[in-house]
């Protein structure tokens, strides 16, 4: 619907609002695009608050009543409706506000019917916009939330790349779970109504399109490593999945996975580049996202920024899981979960540590051998193994890696320890029998560490379309 598109404005090209507040850019012809935020209206007047997703400002729209057609088609500037505004941009008497734009031609391009459409200007719970996934992008939310997402991986790629490591492509299928956890989705094209059956009555795999069992990958590290020995440095950047039947707020069923390796390192060296990384990714967020970072912040009861903060001013503690089991002990704190050496430390031990005791980001390290996967280096004691996880306030861990096992004969004895079939891992102990290395690497969930820089208390809120137990939706 038209209210007026006629005259010199419509030549104009479309401003976009980003580029309209980082520039120079002073008063006059102006056309933008947009989604109307809010509508107020009077007789003469009507505010439109408008944005076009580029940034998390938005500009007021002044329409005035006299504009052509302007009463029979106001109605239709209703919340969601897209919109195209030719102009006059002046400056805004108004307090809070840059400019404004005086609107000569206004044009519905996109209506959004009120009665029908489900964002509306009060506050709206998590929990209904995670039943409405895809309309939730257009909040004002949820858009600083994915546009951080967004600068937060960018700035992942350059990170590496001014490292001098390889980006690779890990594969998605795989016939391996690389964890050892069992808790991988199964990939098959059989037709689940007629599953071809072996002599003993199991489905038979050899039949199916790869020619056996196939999944799912849960990690992009052990294909990273056979790169890494070709390569030197590289790291994978991708989706990775676990069947794991958790409803809680911290578990997803696909979740994004940052995996670099590198050859020749030991795990010092590892926990040096994660150190780095977790500082460049926070001072990015800090200095270039501010602006979703506090519209964020508005509306959660948690503020981040001074873990953020924390994490530039305070290098990291290093302690050992030995250590930390002491300091757990002596705390005098009544965990939900016992402390023990040889137990996996909960996400309330996490927190203790790093939050109460250590008062900064905190590296835990050498973890006992029986908690951790068989390709970690096993260390002289022989009962714990060179593994690390970076634990940060308000989240706990984001980041766990190791020292990898480069040791045929000790990475065969890892696997027999743990039940791990030496044939179908056949082609990972080749990268121990041909030019083996020392060689270190880490695994950072993205999701995760999104949470804790954002403050939001569940992880299906950092991701645009959450896979969780019961709901894959779109």
């Amino acid at each position: 619907m038209i209210l007026n598109d006629d005259g010199a404005y419509s030549s104009l090209p479309r401003s976009e609002l980003s580029a309209l507040f980082s520039e120079n850019q002073g008063p006059g012809p102006i056309h933008v695009s947009g989604w109307v935020r809010t509508r107020r209206s009077s007789k003469k007047l009507s505010f439109l608050q408008i944005y076009d997703g580029t940034t998390a400002a938005t500009i007021q729209v002044v329409a005035d009543a006299s504009l052509p057609e302007y009463a029979d088609h106001v109605e239709v500037l209703t919340t969601g409706c897209a919109v195209s505004i030719w102009g006059e941009l002046v400056d805004s008497p108004g307090s809070g506000q840059r400019f404004e734009i005086q609107a000569k031609h206004v044009r519905c391009i996109g209506p959004a019917p009120a009665s029908d459409y489900p964002l509306q200007k009060k506050e709206m719970s998590y929990e209904y916009l995670r039943e409405i996934a895809h309309l939730r992008p257009r909040t004002a939310l949820f858009s600083s939330l994915f546009r951080l997402r967004s600068l937060v991986s960018h700035e992942i790629h350059q990170f590496f790349r001014k490292q001098g490591f390889s980006y690779v492509h890990t594969p998605l299928l795989t016939t391996t779970d690389g964890e050892g956890a069992g808790e991988s989705f199964g990939v098959t094209a059989f037709d689940l109504e007629k599953l071809p059956k072996d002599g003993q009555g199991r489905v038979d795999f050899t039949k199916d399109f790869f020619g056996q069992k196939s999944m799912l990958c849960v990690t992009g590290q052990l294909e990273a490593e056979l790169l890494m020995f070709g390569l030197g440095k590289v790291y994978t950047f991708g989706p990775t999945f676990r069947a794991e039947n958790s409803n809680t707020s911290r578990h997803l069923a696909e979740f994004w996975m940052i995996e670099p390796e590198m050859a020749f390192w030991n795990l010092n060296q590892a926990i040096d580049l994660g150190c780095d990384l977790i500082r460049h990714l926070v001072h990015a967020v800090l200095n270039e996202g501010q602006q979703d970072l506090g519209i964020i912040v508005g509306r959660n009861e948690v503020d981040p920024r001074p873990w953020l903060e924390m994490s530039l001013a305070q290098p990291f503690v290093r302690v050992s899981y030995t250590e930390a089991v002491k300091i757990l002990l002596a705390s005098g704190r009544s965990f939900e979960y016992p402390v023990a050496w040889g137990e996996d430390l909960k996400s309330e031990h996490e927190r203790f540590l790093c939050e109460d005791h250590f008062k900064a980001p905190t590296v835990v390290y050498n973890y006992p051998r029986s908690l951790k996967a068989f390709y970690m280096y096993v260390n002289e004691d022989e009962k714990t193994v060179a593994a690390c996880d970076f634990l940060v306030p308000g989240i706990g861990e984001v980041i766990g890696g190791s020292q990898r096992e480069h040791r045929l004969d000790r990475l065969e004895e890892q696997m027999a320890l743990k039940g791990i079939p030496q044939e179908v891992f056949h082609w990972y102990l080749d990268s121990r029998r041909f030019g083996s290395v020392e060689h270190s690497g880490f695994g950072m969930g993205l999701d995760r560490l999104m949470c804790w820089m954002t403050g939001m208390a569940n992880i299906r809120d950092v991701i645009p379309f959450p896979r969780v137990p019961g709901y894959c939706f779109g």
